[in-house]
């Protein structure tokens, strides 16, 4: 059935973290409900608004790490690519400052 995906760890690490934060909403929003307010982005926004752009952010993130590994690998004169745990750690990174102050 999944057999259409490289399931690597960071990418089912990835994927896990994404299903638990939209859990973790769920019940956040049931419990206390969300007030629109203005941060660093060019738009009032919600909790779940702010997931939604900070997800699609570390998915782009993610993206473009894996696309840039070879270049990065030879602008730093390493003798192989960099881990992907380094965009998983940037893409949360995003996610977290798009989440707190966005």
């Amino acid at each position: 059935m999944f057999d259409w995906m490289v399931w690597t760890l960071p990418v089912a690490v990835f994927f896990t973290c994404i299903v638990l934060m939209l859990i973790g909403m769920t019940v956040w929003e049931f419990k206390s409900p969300t007030v629109a307010r203005k941060g660093f982005l060019p738009l009032v926004t919600t909790r779940g608004d702010r997931l939604f752009i900070g997800l699609l952010g570390a998915a782009y993130v993610n993206l473009a790490f894996v696309g840039l590994a070879g270049q990065i690998a030879e602008w730093l004169s390493l003798s192989e690519e960099p881990s992907i745990w380094f965009g998983f750690v940037l893409s949360m990174g995003w996610l977290f400052l798009v989440m707190r102050k966005g």
